[in-house]
């Protein structure tokens, strides 16, 4: 029977952490299709680091920090919502990567391709789990009323601006932590779906947050461990059991 390396049952685990605790402020953003989205713009990094015979999550974290930036920049300037400038940019990412990388390193880069862990790799993605979490979990009540009223969060002394570019940095972070198990196109469900499920089912935001950390977590080591008994992409089953957490929730009537 295949059995999962401790090391990536671990960085899973907190990659689907940081995905939880993320996912419920972009629901509450309305960045649903721009969670997805956003993904994308790790594709020409992944392509120029292939051509360079770089490591391609590098290339990925460059290019996801750099796309969160540019985001960042453009809705300060242009004045226009989150998921319209997140389009604009996705779609530019899209074509610039779909020139980069081609065949079998395009596949990967899509829908992950999970292997070995180096000690690196561990390291370097266990360091960039807790600082999302830990991020989330210290702005939590800033990002809540940054959300609610920038107005008054602005008369209470909270940086609105800043703030907004390092949650736009954790969820690029939080993306590039998730390429090797789900990819490209199926990163962003993860950071959604938990999140939809727990505002079906939670009464408050500590509630919520814990739910959809608990369905994220249960998916992706439940997911990578059917993928290694059956011989399977683990990325595909961890979103369907996601998405089965979903479905088994909406079976539930809607809170009043």
């Amino acid at each position: 029977m295949t059995t999962l390396a401790p090391s990536a049952v671990a960085l899973s685990a907190s990659m689907a952490v940081a995905a939880g605790l993320l996912g419920c402020f972009a629901l509450m953003r309305r960045m649903t299709l721009a969670a997805d989205a956003l993904s994308h713009v790790a594709l020409p990094g992944i392509g120029l680091a292939l051509l360079l015979r770089l490591n391609p999550l590098l290339g990925a974290v460059a290019a996801l920090a750099a796309g969160a930036t540019l985001i960042w920049l453009l809705e300060l300037r242009t004045r226009v919502g989150t998921e319209a400038v997140v389009g604009v940019v996705f779609s530019a990412a899209l074509a610039a990567g779909a020139l980069l990388a081609t065949g079998e390193d395009l596949m990967d880069a899509l829908f992950g391709a999970p292997g070995a862990l180096s000690r690196v790799e561990l390291a370097a993605g266990l360091v960039g789990a807790a600082a999302v979490i830990t991020f989330v979990l210290a702005a939590r009540d800033r990002l809540v009323l940054a959300l609610v009223s920038p107005e008054i969060a602005l008369t209470a002394g909270i940086r609105v601006k800043r703030l907004n570019l390092l949650y736009l940095l954790a969820f690029a972070l939080t993306v590039a932590l998730g390429l090797r198990y789900l990819g490209v196109l199926l990163m962003g469900s993860l950071v959604i779906i938990p999140a939809a499920t727990a505002r079906r089912l939670a009464r408050d935001l500590r509630g919520m947050l814990a739910i959809s950390v608990v369905v994220a977590v249960a998916a992706t080591v439940g997911g990578a461990w059917l993928a290694a008994q059956l011989h399977r992409e683990s990325g595909p089953l961890i979103i369907a059991l996601a998405a089965a957490c979903f479905f088994l929730s909406a079976v539930r009537p809607a809170r009043a």
